[in-house]
């Protein structure tokens, strides 16, 4: 995988001697790295944007195998659509992410991840991923990044759009969206269906049932915005998915979950002076899981279990344009409610967040600053902050530097599950330390990004009482190289590629699931009607357990994807993914606790096909 990734990188890198006025992202807005709308060209964290027209091409690939091809991502699945799956930006956990839709949390507070498996495609429009320590601008969670999704919105002309599509698996897609706008009023309503018989979660294996665990989502969203007068204006905001899965816990057990993602806000933009914009927002993010399974004798006698949170969250956000820069001051109060099956001792606690950021351009420099304090009902104090500075060397290059702290709340599974808890527990904190250098022209851009994150008071649960405490400290070095060519106005070269060491500092072993490289190299060419394009994505060997006794195989996959554009309304796509029917592994069950343990299963070679209709 090494060496293709590279040299592809190396083919964009060696093109920077072409000369252009403008950078390619002249014309893009990115939120969520300062949490105020920005040029992407003057933004100086490390970002990565999945427009819609990525997305569509993702065919019946789920959203984390979507977010694998971006720089610094790495993944894990626990046996394809609607199992447990999750993130790892720039080696940290997959807890050590926050993930909004539409600027609301979503995330379970029990077990402290996001149900990416649930997160449908076909309700996104946009994706920006923002790298680094961000809990300075968005509180707890944020050690390795954010993750922000948004959905579908209405403008102009009114309009409706449809697609359907059948793939391996039996796999059937489905989506329908009428947006627009009326008068001084912004709409959108937005459907989807995912239907698949899927593949064996687990590899086949002694104990374990071998039959199809299958998966069905339905996830609907819908926004209203009214302009009152010019510069304010009221919106309501909803998304809700809720996804059926089969899993197999072991022989003649066959298990059944639901779980149902929901967000809801109404919001007030209002620009009250020439420089003062304010924004509110008040609204929820509810994760509700429950599970169905055969009764187990000692464990679950009943066979039913459930898990409810509840994040009621408010924000006030003022941006005060100054004479040099922009000013933001922000509160936000985050409510987490728990309930369910699971009798905890303490089922809620609140959060009040006060933010204060500034950035500005003069000349060839560039500043970022932030800093803020949450005050946790449970943990108490945390002030966290962030620094960046950019030098332009010449209207292309750029080179900047930043320093970010960040922390990670303990979640109320490892705070007060009956028996299995330790109420005393600190939040993880984290140190992250970049310098960055980016080219960025009309047809070219790259970057090199060098980072190093030292994580502190890491929570496990070592045997043999396997009592959660903070016992662990870890750093993460590594540098991502990643870059995008458009030649002759045909065809886009693009890649990345990371070398990282994401490791145990106490042990000097690499933290589980996660390689010490990975990357993509992507190739397409559009003449005209027609769009062709080839993939590659891999990572090296990783190990299952902490000890990294149990070796889970590097990889590269690679995939075609293909569209046909039939008139201005009508496109044909289609997309074959793993076309040399890879054998790989995203997890394992393996275990010094349980050796024999099978591997999850991965998707082999499939093909998926779909037809899109957008009214013009």
């Amino acid at each position: 995988m090494k060496n293709p990734i590279l040299a592809g990188i190396a083919c964009v890198l060696a093109a920077l001697t072409v000369h252009a006025q403008e950078s390619i992202y002249a014309d893009d807005v990115v939120v969520t790295a300062n949490r105020v709308p920005q040029s992407r060209e003057n933004v100086l964290a490390d970002v990565s944007v999945i427009e819609r027209e990525e997305i569509e091409r993702a065919g019946q690939s789920t959203l984390v195998e979507l977010l694998q091809r971006q720089p610094g991502v790495e993944i894990t699945s626990n046996g394809g659509p609607g199992k447990v799956s999750g993130v790892f930006l720039r080696g940290t956990n997959t807890g050590h992410v926050v993930v909004l839709v539409d600027g609301m949390r979503i995330n379970s507070a029990t077990v402290g991840t996001t149900a990416f498996e649930n997160l449908p495609l076909g309700q996104i429009e946009r994706i920006e991923i923002l790298r680094g320590p961000a809990s300075s601008l968005y509180g707890a969670d944020a050690i390795g990044g954010v993750i922000q999704l948004f959905t579908k919105r209405g403008e102009g002309v009114p309009t409706f759009s449809a697609f359907a599509g059948y793939g391996r698996y039996d796999t059937k897609r489905g989506e329908a969206a009428a947006s627009g706008s009326i008068g001084d009023t912004r709409y959108s309503l937005n459907v989807s269906s995912l239907d698949t018989d899927g593949f064996s979660a687990y590899r086949t294996h002694a104990g374990y049932d071998a039959d199809n665990d299958g998966y069905r989502n339905q996830a609907v969203s819908a926004s209203l915005e009214h302009a009152l007068v010019p510069g304010h204006t009221l919106g309501l905001q909803f998304f809700q998915s809720e996804g059926h899965t089969d899993y197999d816990a072991g022989e003649n057990y066959p298990n059944h979950s639901k779980q149902t993602l929901q967000t809801y806000a109404l919001t007030s933009t209002n620009q009250l002076t020439d420089y003062w914009h304010s924004f509110l927002r008040a609204g929820a993010g509810i994760d509700d899981y429950s599970d169905q399974s055969k009764p187990y004798p000692f464990y679950s006698p009943t066979g039913k279990s459930d898990a409810r949170t509840k994040q009621t969250q408010y924000t006030w956000q003022n941006d005060l344009t100054l004479p040099l820069g922009t000013l933001t001051l922000a509160y936000d109060r985050l409510n987490q409610k728990v309930s369910g099956s699971t009798d905890y001792t303490v089922t809620s606690r609140n959060n009040n967040g006060w933010l204060a950021s500034y950035l500005t351009d003069i000349g060839r420099h560039s500043l970022r600053a932030s800093l803020r304090l949450d005050d946790n009902s449970q943990y108490g104090d945390r002030t966290t902050g962030g620094l960046s500075y950019g030098y332009r060397l010449t209207p292309e290059w750029r080179a900047s530097a930043s320093y970010g702290t960040a922390f990670k709340a303990p979640a109320f599974n490892l705070l007060y599950y009956p028996g299995f808890s330790n109420p005393n527990l600190k939040p993880e904190t984290s140190r992250n330390r970049e310098a960055a250098i980016r080219y960025e022209a009309a047809t070219l851009s790259a970057e090199v990004v060098a980072f190093y994150n030292e994580i502190d008071d890491l929570i496990e649960s070592p045997p043999p009482t396997y009592f959660p405490q903070n016992v662990a400290n870890a750093k993460i070095g590594g540098i991502t190289i990643d870059g995008n060519w458009f030649i002759n106005g045909q065809w886009t070269l693009s890649g990345s590629f990371t070398r990282q060491s994401p490791k145990n500092e106490d042990t000097d072993k690499l933290l589980i699931q996660r390689g010490q490289r990975h990357g993509t190299l992507n190739l397409a060419w559009q003449p005209g009607a027609v769009r062709l394009g080839a993939e590659m994505v891999g990572d090296s060997h990783r190990y299952s357990n902490a000890a990294n006794t149990f070796r889970m195989g590097g990889y590269t996959l690679f995939n075609l994807t293909a569209g046909y554009a039939i008139n201005s309304s009508w496109r044909l796509e289609a997309r074959a993914d793993n076309i040399f029917d890879k054998d790989y592994v995203l997890a394992s069950t393996k275990s010094t606790y349980d050796p024999n343990g099978p591997n999850y299963d991965t998707p082999g070679a499939n093909l998926f096909v779909g037809l899109r209709f957008q009214l013009k």
